[in-house]
């Protein structure tokens, strides 16, 4: 029995393994790693299994063509996005022209939306897994085509269209999963701008009990219990990575992609703890949130070669944040840059523009917000609403949405603005995402620390890299101004 897992392709650059799958303003490039998890738990039970990552390659349609026909895949796994899912489609399409293989789709659109999905794809697309599908795989390959006992899928019965099945509970003990398959990959092809070069994921868990509306993990694929990791599997990970790319000890840096790493307190000090045991000499950064900041624990860290911080502030405005569940405030924002200052970790601030209740002067605000607050570096972003979460219901019940198009949710590529609220356009969106962008970035007084704060040769790689993408964003049509 042959699986090919496939991140499959799209239009150039595009990033689909981020929450907000788009070419993102960076340039950012992330590896697959749900479908690396999923690719090594069918590796562990024995199955032939490839991992292929279309995107890194800059590898086409026609490429994944030629791919299937030589290899002749009992199964294809491909991953789904809002934007994408026409061209995901379109790829399962062709799997199915060039051999008898099952398709199997997961990812975020198809698990928000299996039985359209199912329906789109009109035979391309055999079975939808939902949510959490690092296990599921395995079962649906080893239970097809009897599939009406595998919990947690859609799929396509003959006469009888899409079935769904009982929900699959998520995965309680994240031990049990084997390390994500790097060894599938080239590391060194994945880059952000915001990150050490190379840059290695790493989960020590999955889950966030916070209900923020827009936020797509939580909402469709992880659920919002958290569930951790034990440190000492989470740092023989880091040791396996290691091993597989050296690059990441010199000059480079592990990223806990969990979606807020200082959550809970206690293990994010034990991960740190084990690091110093082991005398492992790395440099990580974590996600996090406002309201978990603590000073002993960001010293703990320090010490253990944590560099920087993502934190997504949001807004600057207290209505919105109330408005969208943030259960955090700007005066938490405050003291969070305070605390950070005293220890000496860098802190990238995401912000998002757009959000309910957003008007140009809340967007000003944040804006001003953003070159008040000490970053070293942020994101501005529109506000999208994917299907699955709270957000998308808000805007489709209230008439705000342009377009039913999915592939609409993209403009040649980029992250685009899709709803329209009274007296605030989507084009205006877009406006002050680029404006608050030039605003921090154009600063004399930070494009001259930006070059001065130079780590080494490959931090300087980074940062050249990093603003010729920036610049070709900016650069782009419409956006010369």
């Amino acid at each position: 029995m042959k699986v090919l897992l496939i991140n499959e392709p799209y239009v150039k650059g595009f990033n689909r393994t981020q929450r907000w799958a788009a070419r993102t303003r960076g340039r950012v490039l992330r590896p697959p790693d749900w479908l690396a998890y999923a690719t090594a738990v069918l590796e562990h039970a024995g199955v032939d299994v490839k991992l292929h990552d279309f995107p890194a390659l800059d590898l086409g349609k026609s490429d994944l063509r030629l791919l299937v026909r030589r290899e002749q895949p009992d199964f294809v796994v491909l991953d789904s996005t809002t934007p994408s899912i026409y061209s995901d489609i379109e790829c399962a399409r062709i799997c199915k022209e060039e051999s008898r293989a099952a398709v199997i789709m997961v990812g975020p659109h198809a698990s928000a939306l299996p039985e359209e999905t199912i329906a789109l794809a009109e035979g391309a697309v055999d079975v939808v897994c939902i949510g959490e599908y690092d296990f599921t795989v395995l079962d649906v390959v080893g239970e097809y085509p009897r599939l009406s006992k595998v919990k947690g899928i859609c799929y396509l019965e003959n006469g009888r269209g899409a079935v769904r099945t009982a929900p699959r509970p998520y995965i309680e003990d994240l031990d049990s999963l084997p390390f994500p398959a790097w060894q599938h990959l080239d590391l060194m092809r994945y880059f952000d701008g915001s990150k050490l070069y190379p840059y290695i994921d790493i989960f020590s868990g999955r889950g966030c009990p916070h209900r923020c509306i827009f936020c797509l993990w939580p909402q469709v694929m992880h659920g919002r219990t958290v569930r951790l990791r034990s440190p000492a599997a989470v740092v023989d990970e880091i040791e396996r990575d290691i091993m597989l790319c050296p690059q990441v000890v010199r000059g480079g840096e592990f990223f806990f992609e969990d979606d807020t790493f200082t959550m809970v307190k206690s293990n994010a000090a034990a991960i740190c703890e084990e690091i110093l045991r082991r005398g492992l000499h790395i440099t990580f950064s974590v996600n996090a949130r406002t309201d978990t900041a603590d000073l002993e624990l960001f010293r703990l860290m320090k010490r253990a070669g944590c560099r920087e911080l993502l934190v997504g502030f949001e807004s600057g405005d207290p209505e919105i944040l109330s408005r969208i569940n943030k259960n955090a405030t700007v005066e938490d924002a405050r003291h969070f840059m305070a605390l950070t200052r005293k220890v000496g970790l860098d802190v990238h601030g995401c912000f998002v523009l757009g959000l309910p209740g957003e008007t140009r002067e809340t967007m000003e605000s944040t804006i001003k917000l953003a070159l008040e607050l000490g970053l070293h570096t942020v994101q501005f972003s529109g506000a999208v609403p994917f299907p699955g979460t709270a957000y998308f219901e808000h805007c489709r019940e209230r008439g705000l949405l342009k377009t039913d198009r999915w592939d609409a949710w993209l403009a040649d590529g980029e992250q685009a603005a899709v709803i329209d609220y009274p007296g605030l356009s989507a084009e205006e969106i877009d406006a002050a995402v680029d404006r608050g962008l030039k605003k921090f970035y154009f600063r004399p007084s930070y494009m001259v620390e930006f070059l001065f704060r130079t780590r080494s040769t490959a931090d300087l790689y980074r940062k050249l890299r990093g603003a010729a993408n920036f610049f070709s964003y900016l650069w782009a049509e419409g956006r010369r101004a």
